[in-house]
């Protein structure tokens, strides 16, 4: 639930051969005899055929119809909140990195970056010392909190709050300037939050109200470390404020739209425009000089402002030491962590178990402000094959043929509009596997003996770097993910897709699957991907990432009128009763995932070169690219995990991402599914973007 400050304002989603049909199809033509030669990892072919449940129509649910005998066999481990494809590979990568920790700690001819990954494994695993220590490693932060005396007093807190584990009602971090994608601006928002969403404090359901009483409890436990006695009263009042701050803040779908979170600002004018807050102190105590800034939430902003000046300064000092206790608890003593998830963990996503403390010593390393990038060298040249890789950027550059082919054959769009998407097209940079220049970690010093020491070096390491390039170019070889992380995203400010080495594994790309597995799994996330740069947002950013419209005002009332359609197709999904899909929260998404399948089917079928696909266990070929989209997203969550995905996720649960081909009409056909079938679409109902 807690969320780094910096992170408030880093949110990314997440050639064009046009009139050809010509696909590189080497690894095509290999993979159409895999059966006979090289096994793929799942099934004979890279799908899963024992998980369907082949007694539900594919017409009825597609997410059962193909993943329902393990959806209803699959017993969920006591520390899981959820668990499906992405869990499953992102177990693997944990494993995976877990022996290249184990293998440097048994060595003692380290190299600098070596001898850091097993100081800070072995200082995080060090329970003994934790224990001893309690709350002792963060007293210097709640002893400064204690000592507040006016609001100035107050805001250096803020100012500092990354660099602590405090929490702040303002915060941000360096992004890019969306009008000019050279330069770095510090970009400001409204946050401070101890739930999932602003939801959880403004609802009078009785499953919210619970979780409000359950939250209360645990905050006075938490008090209870620093010595408060008091803590029900206070931990009251501390919910009176998180309340008054979440009726202030902007709801999530309204936070997504850069339309409105567009608003620059000259550090000269935050005084006169944003009066009433300390600005110099604040900027003073994060040690950036930010010339200019981008108010990504301008009302949000100046009601809490109104909130530092109002609220009683003692309700502030409980607010930030509770949160300053909770934000540090994995890194503090057993008895603080099992507090801490006791609420988090149980209560707000069903979680029944902690999970084993090596596995959160590798999530506390693995992201990029941390050790990450330093492991994910020795696991790339460890685990990642440099064909792999290749085969990748073949697949990219056959989904961007794909792509064009489509955006020409649009019957919505103007020629205009398609010379400036056509641009987009082939201005989109692929970076594929791992950084092309790795992370340096010259002067960052850790020990094997102080974790909460080795964090604070850390974020001080990493701030001393951002605040040195604040005023450079922006660096264009910079990841926003390691490669050992199960995942991909859209940069738009770069206009770049990345796809680090570990999603490239089965069920998404196995180099031995059929073609239309591949095209299904990877092809379709690779569509995905490059959806983004279309969606409701990413299209508002052109080829050279500047957000500007370029789009024609008929063309783009032609684009929202489907848009709007997608988004009320997904707001009907009820994963929990009176609780709904926001398909307006999850529409770029649920774009990436309708249009990147599109392309990934179009550029199937280019890669078939006119030929029929081969029938493989009685399954068509059609029938594999779908199931394997499906595979990719099956999932078993508990409903603690469902409701927060519902209120504070960008993404459609993994059930109802399943079933986004029934916009597509090649999936009516595979699977025989009919008028009467419950996920059947009239033709004109089938939202068809891309």
């Amino acid at each position: 639930m807690k969320k780094s400050l910096i992170a408030i304002a880093l949110a990314s989603t997440f050639l064009a051969a046009c009139g050809t049909s010509e696909v590189k199809n080497s690894d095509v033509e290999k993979a159409v005899t895999a059966a006979s030669s090289t096994k793929a990892e799942l099934g004979s072919f890279g799908v899963d055929l024992s998980a369907r449940n082949e007694a539900v129509k594919p017409g009825d649910d597609f997410f059962m119809y193909a993943s329902g005998t393990w959806y209803d066999n699959y017993v969920m481990p006591a520390d899981k909140t959820r668990f499906g494809a992405f869990t499953g590979l992102a177990e693997r990568s944990e494993k995976q990195v877990k022996e290249i920790i184990d293998d440097i700690a048994s060595r003692s001819d380290l190299n600098a970056e070596e001898q850091l990954i097993a100081d800070f494994y072995q200082a995080y695993m060090d329970t003994d010392t934790a224990n001893k220590l309690g709350i002792t490693p963060i007293q210097p932060t709640l002893d400064s909190i204690k000592q507040i005396k006016s609001t100035d007093d107050l805001t250096k807190i803020f100012g500092g709050a990354w660099l602590t584990g405090a929490s702040s009602p303002i915060a941000g971090g360096m992004w890019f300037n969306r009008l000019d994608p050279n330069q770095y601006e510090m970009s400001m928002g409204a946050t401070g939050l101890g739930l999932p969403d602003r939801s959880y404090y403004l609802e009078d359901s009785e499953r919210f109200v619970k979780i409000r009483t359950a939250y209360v409890e645990h905050i006075a436990e938490m008090l209870a470390f620093a010595g408060i006695k008091d803590g029900k009263a206070r931990a009251t009042e501390i919910l009176a404020l998180e309340t008054k701050m979440a009726e202030g803040q902007w709801p999530r779908e309204k936070r997504r739209n850069r339309d409105l979170t567009l608003n620059q600002i000259k550090r000269t004018e935050l005084a006169k425009e944003y009066p009433g807050f300390n600005w110099d102190l604040y900027f003073k105590e994060t040690g950036y000089q930010v010339p200019q800034l981008n108010m990504s939430q301008p009302e949000p902003i100046k009601a809490m402002i109104a909130l530092v000046n109002q609220e009683p300064l003692n309700v502030w000092q409980d607010y930030l030491t509770f949160h300053t206790i909770s934000n540090n608890a994995g890194l503090l003593s057993e008895d603080i962590y099992a507090a801490n998830f006791a609420f988090n963990g149980k209560t707000l996503s069903g979680q029944e178990e902690p999970r084993p403390r090596w596995k959160r010593a590798i999530s506390e390393m693995s992201g990029t402000q941390s050790l990450g990038f330093a492991i994910g060298k020795v696991y790339v040249a460890r685990y990642f094959p440099e064909s792999s890789k290749q085969q990748m950027a073949e697949l990219v550059e056959n989904l961007r043929t794909a792509m064009g082919e489509r955006i020409d054959g649009l019957d919505w769009m103007g020629a205009d509009t398609k010379v400036n998407a056509h641009a987009k097209l082939a201005a989109f940079n692929p970076k594929i596997g791992y950084p092309d220049v790795w992370q340096e970690f010259d002067g960052l010093k850790l020990t094997n003996k102080d974790l909460v020491g080795n964090i604070q070096n850390l974020r001080q390491y990493f701030k001393a770097d951002s605040i040195a390039k604040e005023l450079k170019k922006t660096d264009r070889n910079r990841w926003g993910m390691t490669p050992q992380r199960v995942n991909a995203y859209y940069n738009s400010s770069f206009n770049e897709i990345v796809f680090p080495a570990a999603i490239l594994q089965p069920p998404f790309f196995d180099p031995n699957a059929d073609p239309a597995v591949n095209y299904g799994g990877i092809g379709a996330v690779i569509g995905h991907e490059m959806g983004h740069g279309f969606d409701d947002q990413g299209s508002k950013s052109d080829a050279n990432g500047i957000q500007r419209n370029w789009w024609t005002d008929a063309d783009r009332a032609a684009f929202e009128a489907k848009a709007d359609q997608l988004a009320a197709q997904y707001s009907k999904y009820e994963p929990i009763p009176d609780n709904f899909v926001n398909g307006r929260n999850s529409l770029g998404e649920n774009i990436g995932d309708v249009g990147g399948l599109s392309m990934a089917y179009h550029a199937y079928k280019l890669s078939l070169n006119g030929k029929e696909a081969p029938v493989i266990d009685g399954v068509t070929g059609d029938q594999r690219f779908f199931l394997a989209w499906a595979q990719v997203w099956k999932e078993k969550r508990t409903e603690q995990s469902m409701l927060n995905q519902l209120r504070a996720g960008t993404h459609a649960p993994g059930r109802y991402r399943a079933q986004a081909p029934r916009n597509h009409d090649a999936w009516y056909k595979a699977f025989d599914v009919k008028p009467g079938d419950e996920l059947y679409l009239p033709e004109d109902q089938r939202v068809r973007i891309w």
